[in-house]
């Protein structure tokens, strides 16, 4: 019972949430540009879909994504796993098992986000096949990874994050300069939809869960600020990426020297 309780009150809210949009996009279609919307029966259904859908994957973050990141975040971090009985005794360096699991649940909760793979399969149609489905994801879901493996070390070692996203912003500065045009506008654009349905609960779940286990560590200062990583990086490794390939395609030589 407490379970549809539960889904009911999330249902609810959804409904509320949803309302304005459709408000606004039903609005406009019929105050300003006064026609009708085609196949009306379908788009309907389509926002019923869209709240069913929601209000299930919002109670399944609740009862599971937070509560699995928060539970691996404590297990990772517990003295006994790390065999060491006094706490203070711990070094950042014990953590090692910490820096595996954010690369690991970085790398496969990019993989399997929707968002990305829906950016990837356009950019693919538009480039002509010249920006690859599989190498896109790849790179953006390894600069999730090595970000989710810098920032889980900021917590651990109490760094301040404004160090890590300014360093890390003038590296995509500078890298702006010297990539290939065609990736940086998609580069930007891979660093946002990383932040989305899949990463986002299980990184901010992993990133309080840390902040609260760590000696020291105030979840509200340190346990926040890993979804930034989750975003910048991946900007680094697709034009990283982008600028190895246009590297190597130039060494190549060319048809007329091969003759």
């Amino acid at each position: 019972m407490n379970i549809l309780s539960g889904l009911l009150y999330t249902g609810l809210s959804t409904i509320l949430d949803v309302l304005p949009i459709a408000v606004i996009i039903f609005g406009f279609q019929f105050l300003y540009l006064k026609r009708p919307i085609p196949n009306m029966k379908k788009v309907l259904l389509g926002f019923a879909y869209v709240l069913i859908g929601l209000a299930f994957f919002l109670e399944g973050l609740e009862l599971a994504l937070f509560p699995l990141g928060k539970t691996m975040a404590a297990q990772l971090t517990d003295p006994d796993f790390l065999g060491i009985a006094n706490p203070a005794d711990i070094h950042w360096s014990d953590y090692y098992w910490v820096y595996a699991f954010a690369f690991a649940i970085g790398f496969a909760t990019t993989v399997a986000e929707p968002a990305l793979l829906a950016v990837a399969i356009k950019a693919n149609e538009v480039s002509g096949g010249a920006i690859g489905i599989w190498g896109l994801r790849t790179a953006v879901a390894l600069g999730v990874a090595l970000g989710l493996v810098l920032g889980t070390w900021r917590i651990v070692t109490g760094y301040p994050l404004h160090w890590f996203i300014i360093g890390g912003y003038v590296v995509v500065v500078i890298q702006t300069i010297f990539a290939p045009r065609m990736i940086i506008a998609l580069a930007y654009d891979s660093g946002g939809v990383t932040t989305s349905t899949v990463t986002v609960p299980l990184v901010a779940a992993l990133g309080l869960g840390l902040a609260h286990n760590i000696p020291g560590r105030s979840a509200l200062i340190d346990g926040f600020g890993l979804i930034a990583f989750a975003s910048l990086f991946p900007m680094i490794t697709v034009m990283a990426h982008a600028q190895i390939a246009h590297w190597r395609a130039g060494r190549k030589p060319s048809p007329s020297l091969e003759n």
